[in-house]
């Protein structure tokens, strides 16, 4: 079975490896889910539309972060699993959340789209074989595998399920 030490990801993305629980990536991410739901469920109505400094984002805003984020890790695996050889670029997290379409979007509407979002990833990842999540390639001029995105999607949920508590609560 492999597990994070098998993860190929550029260092800067080890913190989010760490975070991940060390089992099969697929059980891995299948935990997070209910861990962050579970959380996210929790949540008072007055907090989603908070934000504990000016210029950073809302609970709200964090979690269309962590959809966009984690669209951008299951995209990069399914080239790397499919043998995509092409180098796949970055993306700039500020830009995107600057862009997105705040007014209309509310706590459960994110929320909704993050269980959705979240069903497909764990489907996706549940019938990889072991050479899938082997398979390496590049995104943003650093090398990852299929299986380190895993991890590295889970475990940047649970970052910020700790800033949350941390700095919202």
């Amino acid at each position: 079975m492999l597990s994070q030490k098998d993860a190929v990801a550029a260092a800067y993305y080890d913190r989010y490896i760490q975070l991940a629980a060390d089992t099969d990536v697929a059980a891995s991410i299948a935990e997070n889910t209910k861990t962050v739901t579970a959380f996210l469920e929790q949540l008072p109505a007055e907090k989603w539309d908070y934000a504990y400094a000016p210029g950073k984002w809302t609970i709200t805003e964090m979690l269309q972060h962590i959809i966009d984020a984690e669209r951008v890790f299951v995209y990069r695996a399914l080239s790397f699993a499919r043998m995509d050889a092409t180098a796949l670029p970055g993306f700039e997290e500020n830009d995107w959340a600057n862009s997105a379409n705040k007014a209309k979007r509310t706590a459960a509407s994110v929320l909704t789209e993050f269980k959705l979002l979240r069903a497909s990833t764990e489907a996706f990842y549940q019938f990889l074989t072991e050479a899938e999540l082997k398979a390496e390639g590049k995104a943003n001029n650093n090398p990852f595998n299929t299986l380190g995105l895993g991890y590295i999607l889970a475990g940047h949920a649970a970052h910020h399920m700790h800033v949350i508590k941390e700095r919202y609560l």
